[in-house]
């Protein structure tokens, strides 16, 4: 088991077991709290309950729990019996919800009453799952099956964990689906590995260290790392909707020193913060992830950290993660002017033992690396990822599978689906995803650096740039949502028009709207759903 995620929980509760290892806020209030030590124990117990129930090396496991203990301890217990845990976004939407689950072919389902409800209305996608267990009366209702993980797990000691290869399956995890239907993404025990090593020492996460993880999953590498995890009281399927004084609350009061989250999450706590003249001094790191970081929120962000703090950016996706970063100062001093003239979002360097190239983009799956063509530096193209945290392949979809991935030998390339360039410093910019992408008659109009022009107004709070009809011969569309509804229309499209003519990038502009409210993703409610708005814009223009 020396790759598995596991033995990482039972070296931190072999070397600091009495050590608080998880804090999690009390309704009534005060918190509850759990040793490295009892973390291991419960989840040997939860094992040896899944394992007498007939759980085995290789089930498939839909855990759909919220966050909390059980979550943390059943996820262990899973990887301790070799099992493969399927984690899905539940807001996805019940469409996509149903196909995703009918694709992973569970057989085991581990859920909350919630996800009861969900499995008794949508019985096809479960027609493989023959053991379903839950927590509470409702669940044991609707799963036909009372909590006996519950009744089994305090039944003498609990069982040893099964040896496991580092490239045995260990997990699957859903994509958001921005730019389609969700995928899920093979995670072996060699790739979780990967990321908790990246993790641990390009970011210095050390044991002593306080975690308030806004995604679920790090909870799991910060208590394999030997730090104490926070649990924040939040929806993690809707970070644009945390309740900023809870948040901050157990920030202060648990003494939290980093904490990862969607900008989404950020944005809403900053605003929260400033007024009320609130630092969160004990916070070291802020990491955010999950859509492209605007040098006005990391300056916002550093306004209500210690002066010692740092923020950082990761870039990766579902499929690897991390694989580039950059932090507050280079954002800040270098970096954030030239976004707003519209050359990109810096998304930093590539990590160690990542490699990172920008290729020619090309729609057709390239089989071999040499029919690549890389790019050369300040050249706009695809960009590709190579390293210890690039997953291999996607679940059941091997013509999906065989687009992304680019063999070179003894290794392979992920296509990421992203469109950048490298500066001759060797860092990489962001310009949007390839796959939105505006293709005129005359030219290839790129997102984020057309938006940014446009963000720059003062009520415009984001806006998106897509394209009516087929590539080649595509109308751009802009499309800014206002700060606030209170706002005369027909003024904010003048000056959209206005501040599109005036800038070579955004001259070819020139269809203009108004939307009150983006759609976006559900990880990290900051993705926009481009394709949407372009059948929305469609219609406004009556364009087919």
């Amino acid at each position: 088991m020396s790759n598995n995620i596991y033995q990482a929980l039972t070296r931190q509760a072999g070397e600091r077991g009495g050590e608080t290892a998880l804090i999690v806020p009390k309704k009534s209030g005060g918190y509850h709290g759990w040793t490295f030590q009892e973390i291991l124990g419960e989840s040997r117990d939860y094992a040896r309950g899944l394992s007498f129930l007939g759980v085995k090396k290789g089930d498939r496991v839909m855990l759909m729990v919220p966050p909390s203990r059980g979550f943390i301890s059943l996820t262990f217990a899973l990887f301790s019996l070799g099992a493969v845990v399927i984690l899905i976004d539940p807001g996805m939407g019940f469409k996509n919800l149903g196909r995703s689950i009918s694709q992973v072919n569970p057989r085991v389902f581990i859920g909350s009453p919630k996800a009861h409800i969900f499995k008794f209305f949508s019985g096809k996608s479960f027609q493989d799952t023959d053991l379903s267990l839950g927590t509470g009366l409702l669940s044991r209702i609707l799963a036909g099956n009372p909590d006996r993980i519950k009744q089994l797990r305090r039944q003498g000691p609990g069982i040893p964990g099964v040896e496991t290869n580092q490239d045995e399956l260990a997990a699957v995890i859903f994509t958001t689906g921005s730019t389609g239907p969700p995928k899920g993404v093979q995670y072996t025990h060699r790739i979780f590995a990967g990321q908790l090593s990246l993790i641990r020492d390009y970011y210095d996460i050390r044991p002593g260290d306080r975690d308030q993880p806004a995604f679920p999953l790090f909870g799991l590498f910060s208590i394999g790392l030997g730090a104490t995890v926070v649990l924040p009281q939040m929806d993690p399927s809707r970070p644009a909707k945390v309740n900023a004084a809870k948040f901050i609350k157990t920030i202060i009061e648990q003494e939290v020193s980093y904490s990862f989250g969607s900008p989404a999450i950020w944005n809403v706590v900053s605003r929260y913060c400033l007024p009320k003249k609130i630092t969160l001094s004990s916070l070291k790191k802020v990491l955010m992830a999950g859509a492209p970081v605007s040098g006005e929120l990391v300056a916002r962000v550093k306004k209500i950290l210690p002066p010692e703090a740092e923020i950082h950016t990761p870039y990766g996706a579902t499929e690897a993660l991390p694989v580039a970063s950059i932090s507050d100062y280079e954002i800040l001093t270098e970096t954030r002017d030239k976004t707003r003239a519209g050359q990109g979002t810096c998304v930093g360097r590539p990590l160690p033992g990542i490699e990172i190239q920008v290729i020619k983009p090309v729609s057709a799956t390239l089989g071999f690396w040499s029919e690549a063509i890389v790019c050369p530096p300040g050249e706009i193209g695809e960009i590709v990822v190579k390293g210890k945290v690039v997953t291999r392949a996607y679940d059941g979809q091997a013509q999906e599978t065989e687009q992304a991935k680019i063999n070179d030998g003894n290794s392979f390339w992920h296509r990421m689906g992203d469109m950048g360039y490298f500066d001759r410093r060797g860092r990489l910019w962001f310009c949007g995803r390839k796959a939105h992408r505006v293709e005129t008659v005359d030219r290839i109009l790129y997102p984020i650096p057309c938006e940014a022009i446009f963000n720059e107004h003062p009520l415009v709070h984001r806006s998106a740039l897509v394209g009516i009809g087929s590539a080649g011969n595509q109308k751009p569309v802009l499309i800014a949502e206002p700060v606030n509804g209170r706002i005369n229309r027909k003024n904010l499209l003048k000056d959209l028009e206005k501040i599109g003519a005036r800038n070579q990038l955004t001259a070819d502009i020139t269809a203009f709207l108004i939307h009150p409210c983006f759609p976006v993703d559900i990880r990290h409610n900051a993705k926009i759903f481009r394709e949407k708005l372009a059948e929305w814009a469609s219609n406004q223009l009556q364009i087919s």
